[in-house]
């Protein structure tokens, strides 16, 4: 069983800035994948970045140029660098991992609050 632990959010003005963590722990194989997820009131989760072990990124295009992510293998650790933040951008961000051991295991973080204020 593997746990998620997430920091970082908080309030921030629109146009500031917000830096997440996520810690992962407890994993008996490596873990492949690991991102983040949004889910804002009364809409359903989206991804808004993911990274592999490579490095290799995905980002939702209303984030592309304003969120960075990366990633710390050896901590299992990863983090979402949010700049220019927008107000839109308020929502439960969701640190999830996933463990491909010949089976495909998803992970979940509790979330963490982002607020924005306009």
């Amino acid at each position: 069983q593997v746990q998620l632990v997430e920091s970082g959010g908080g309030l921030v003005q629109a146009g500031g800035s917000l830096r997440l963590s996520c810690a992962a722990s407890g994993s008996r194989f490596s873990i492949n994948v690991m991102g983040w997820y949004r889910r804002a009131p009364g809409k359903q989760r989206e991804l808004v970045a993911a990274i592999n072990s490579d490095g290799n990124t995905n980002y939702a295009d209303s984030v592309k140029g304003r969120f960075t992510i990366s990633r710390d293998n050896a901590k299992n650790t990863v983090y979402l660098l949010m700049n220019s933040l927008k107000a839109e951008d308020t929502a439960v961000y969701y640190c999830n991992a996933f463990v491909v051991h010949g089976t495909v295991d998803a992970y979940w973080g509790q979330g963490t609050q982002v607020t924005v204020s306009s």
